[in-house]
């Protein structure tokens, strides 16, 4: 996937005017941990139940580089952006939980086999979910389509 099609398409997401900041934020980073193939994809609104942050972002992915390179994309892009990570830990260690602090969201990123230990989906059930559109997903057929359509490789 090339740094431009990435591109584009966050600022498509940070400049939706009928999305409201920081929800922007998140769900930029929830389009770009699903089309670098993360799964179990979730975007939890937090902002009545915690003082840390408005949303917190979960995804899981199958191994330690890839859950790496999905932090560094989020990283990246918020950058660009103009939003500094607060915070980052087990980035760039040998860590089954990635967590990025962005001040108005939190990117958690598991390795799929350590999620459940974790479990935090259900420490913040209470919380309320965000719907993820299915073109968010590199595995969506839209999406895919899209990619067929285009030459980003």
């Amino acid at each position: 996937m090339s740094k431009e099609y990435i591109e584009k398409h966050v600022n498509e997401i940070m400049g939706d005017k009928s999305i409201t900041f920081p929800k922007t934020m998140a769900m930029a980073s929830a389009w770009i941990l699903g089309n670098l193939k993360g799964v179990n994809l979730k975007v939890l609104d937090v902002s009545r139940s915690s003082s840390l942050s408005d949303y917190f972002v979960l995804c899981s992915a199958s191994n330690l580089t890839q859950a790496q390179s999905m932090a560094d994309e989020v990283l990246v892009q918020m950058k660009r952006c103009g939003y500094q990570a607060v915070s980052k830990e087990g980035w760039k260690a040998d860590s089954d939980w990635i967590l990025l602090d962005l001040g108005d969201i939190i990117v958690h990123i598991f390795l799929e086999s350590s999620r459940s230990v974790y479990d935090l989906d259900n420490l913040w059930s209470e919380s309320r979910p965000v719907e993820i559109p299915q073109e968010y997903y590199f595995s969506s057929e839209e999406a895919e389509a899209a990619l067929d359509d285009k030459d980003y490789f």
